[in-house]
């Protein structure tokens, strides 16, 4: 059997294993098996073969993999969804909220809630969703809602 054909199912093996592994590694070696066919077809010794397969791989796996890593592997924010998304959003109070019950109007839908604190939210309350405990919101004020401007507590025009 000629060389260039065993180079060339270790070239398809390789490549099976790669979609398998998924880790960059075999396909380098794969790209070393590849440059072995090519030694082969033009003629070279079974020597020379291997020495190509060795160090086009070696090559590839110190230059084009940690590249290839960086390139395909970015981290990308995750996107929150779910109940993770509701985090932070802002709500209506629908009715009187305590920290014991309430209700608010949260992404078009009636959630009952809790608020996180003393006292009582007055219906029509902005609020902001700090965490779903189950099936319920703990809210707080809005930072957004009617308070005072700490830097102009007076409301006094600025200029």
């Amino acid at each position: 059997m000629d060389a260039w054909v065993i180079w060339l199912a270790l070239f398809l093996l390789l490549l099976v294993v790669e979609v398998l592994v998924v880790d960059l590694l075999f396909l380098m070696f794969a790209g070393g098996a590849l440059a072995a066919v090519l030694a082969a077809l033009l003629g070279a010794p079974v020597l020379i073969q291997v020495v190509v397969f060795g160090v086009v791989s070696a090559l590839l796996v110190a230059v084009i993999r940690p590249w290839a890593l960086r390139t395909f592997r970015r981290e990308t924010p995750e996107t929150a969804t779910n109940v993770a998304a509701l985090i932070g959003r802002s709500a209506t109070v629908l009715e009187p909220t305590s920290s014991l019950a309430g209700r608010v109007k949260l992404a078009g839908e009636v959630w009952t809630a809790r608020f996180e604190g003393a006292g009582t939210l007055p219906e029509g309350a902005q609020v902001e969703v700090v965490r779903i405990d189950g099936a319920t919101a703990v809210v707080t004020p809005s930072k957004s809602a009617d308070l005072p401007d700490p830097a102009n507590p007076y409301g006094t025009p600025t200029l």
